[in-house]
């Protein structure tokens, strides 16, 4: 079975006409949990250069999981991207748009140093808005994004088109194109 035959889908949620890409089934699945990881890491191990990757930061929550894993696998240190007052502590706060609203996420004001090179961690890519939110943030702090990378890309959304707009590379494991 597939990494997208793994990942169910739940009609009308959170509102009607939304086709919710659920993971909570990919990562019940040892195998489909461990052959995500292993094919992140694989894709990510070997950068170098100006895109050697020095930290992962996961976007709150379901990218907490995936890039926790991830981070473990490439032995590098993890950042957690939160929604707005959930770290204790000074933080650095930036708002962003949802496909159904606004938001505010943040970031622990010392939790990552200048010119340091990031790989952005979501569970799904769909208008874009939650990784460029967080790409603003990262940025605020004087670090970078090399890529930003996810388990599903829904491409009629366009998030992918927007982020390359920004000048951030983005990757998917899986597509629900049309569906």
């Amino acid at each position: 079975m597939s990494l997208k035959e793994k990942i169910r889908t739940i009609p009308n949620f959170p509102k009607e006409g939304i086709m919710f890409r659920d993971i909570t089934s990919l990562l019940k699945d040892p195998a489909g949990l461990k052959q995500t990881v292993d094919e992140l890491a694989a894709k990510y191990e070997n950068y170098s250069g100006d895109n050697k990757i020095d930290i992962i930061c996961g976007i709150e929550a379901r990218g907490f999981i995936i890039g926790a894993a991830l981070a473990y696998k490439l032995n590098l240190g993890f950042i957690p991207i939160r929604k707005k007052g959930k770290l204790p502590g000074k933080t650095i706060s930036q708002d962003y748009q949802l496909e159904y609203g606004t938001d505010t996420i943040e970031i622990h004001d010392d939790a990552l140093e200048k010119d340091q090179n990031i790989l952005l961690v979501d569970d799904l890519l769909a208008t874009g808005g939650t990784a460029l939110g967080a790409n603003k943030l990262i940025e605020k702090c004087g670090a970078r994004v090399v890529e930003a990378c996810f388990i599903v890309d829904l491409p009629d959304l366009q998030g992918g088109l927007r982020l390359e707009k920004a000048g951030i590379p983005w990757f998917a494991l899986v597509d629900f194109e049309g569906e």
